[in-house]
């Protein structure tokens, strides 16, 4: 049997374009299912984590360090692995590489209750599982184009893994126990592997990151303005990833409830991702990026007051006009105010703002502020930063408006 199942996965990984009972997915399905799979672990890892370690014991300044610790360590992996990527001129090789040690370090994870462990192993969760995030969604934009396809037909599959894992990790950690995680985790990533063999690939074209061509992306204004907006509107998002789980089991919440709530907020992104190509219009990414910057102001208003636990978690729905809108129009900008050249920098330097820098910020000075000042007072900070980056979206929105596409060139 174990013989029939090896030749069958080198069958599958040497005939990749074979269409017969051996092999019945094709490349884009593969894709698309790989999407749901990858969120689903990422909806495992990145709201439960903070929760989980709240189980062991460890505390909310505690948790902030660890987190921020993990975006220090995104910092670093995300850039490496996209060199490597770069180097190597294959994604998916790369893919498989990281999903077999995610699926390694996240069951030793969620195995163990020392604090030293738990450090150690989410730190390298952090440096393999994160890292795979652009390099997903790289290939999306790029299967998307060479099929016809949208890039939101692809995404979708992405946020719908992560709404059902949301729901069902709440209910395993609470019915089945923390070490039931880890089974969970693992099989997933099993799973995850085997699927992504029939991935397509795409050789990396873009220039890797250098020194010469960050310096180059970084002397475009336009650029450094909307990063700057990225970053102030981000913060509060990443806070909010890391301490909502936390803030609904202080309210009295419990962990399906904190499932509920990500279910809400994940399941709210199927529809749009899904209707990107009726919405995500070229040369208005400015203003959807300042109107999904106000809704961020709303939903953290509205959380610094809410009591209620179960309303909380209903209020999540608000993620249908905060971060898909947010984030697809931002990468739609960036490709279209950046160089050809620059493409594989932009992407890398948006993805490392977006989950990286913001999350240390959010996670280490969040993490003080909680223990400091409680879960309301954490809440209206992050609300007043997410009004400034409405506000500042509106002002680029009113400078350059539908004449971006001339940031190509460096003013």
């Amino acid at each position: 049997m174990i013989q029939w199942q090896g030749w069958m996965l080198q069958y599958i990984h040497i005939n990749p374009d074979r269409r017969d009972i051996h092999s019945t997915m094709s490349p884009s399905a593969a894709l698309r299912t790989f999407n749901f799979l990858y969120f689903a672990l990422m909806a495992m890892f990145l709201p439960f984590l903070p929760v989980y370690l709240d189980e062991q014991g460890v505390s909310t300044s505690q948790v902030g360090i660890i987190v921020c610790t993990g975006g220090i360590v995104t910092l670093i992996s995300q850039p490496l692995w996209g060199m490597i990527s770069d180097r190597t001129k294959t994604i998916r090789k790369i893919m498989l590489l990281l999903i077999t040690c995610t699926s390694v370090t996240g069951y030793l994870l969620y195995d163990t209750a020392s604090y030293g462990l738990l450090i150690l192993f989410a730190m390298l969760v952090y440096f393999f599982l994160m890292p795979m995030d652009p390099l997903i969604e790289s290939l999306n934009f790029r299967v998307a184009e060479s099929t016809g396809a949208s890039y939101g037909s692809f995404r979708t599959y992405g946020a719908l893994g992560y709404a059902v894992m949301s729901l069902a990790a709440g209910y395993i950690l609470s019915l089945l126990g923390a070490g039931s995680m880890a089974y969970v985790f693992a099989g997933l990533g099993v799973v995850s592997f085997l699927i992504c063999l029939r991935v397509p690939d795409a050789p990396v074209t873009g220039k890797p990151v250098t020194l010469d061509s960050l310096k180059g992306f970084l002397k475009n204004k336009k650029t450094l303005l909307f990063l700057l907006l990225v970053f102030i509107s981000s913060v509060p998002a990443r806070l909010n990833d890391t301490f909502l789980g936390v803030y609904i089991r202080e309210l009295g919440g419990s962990a399906e409830l904190v499932g509920q709530a990500w279910f809400l907020a994940a399941g709210s992104e199927i529809a749009v991702f899904a209707l990107s190509f009726w919405w995500l219009r070229k040369g208005k990414e400015l203003i959807i990026v300042t109107i999904a910057g106000a809704f961020y102001f709303v939903r953290f208003f509205l959380t610094a007051w809410i009591a209620d636990p179960q309303w909380l978690a209903i209020l999540q729905i608000l993620q249908i006009a905060t971060f898909p809108v947010f984030y697809s129009a931002a990468i739609q900008y960036i490709y279209s105010i950046v160089p050809e050249e620059w493409r594989a920098t932009g992407q890398t330097v948006l993805a490392l703002l977006f989950f990286g820098i913001s999350g240390i910020v959010a996670s280490y000075a969040g993490g003080a502020l909680y223990e400091a000042f409680g879960g309301r007072v954490l809440y209206l900070s992050v609300s007043a930063m997410s009004l400034a980056g409405a506000v500042i979206g509106f002002v680029l929105s009113r400078v350059y408006g539908s004449k971006h596409r001339s940031g190509a060139k460096a003013s």
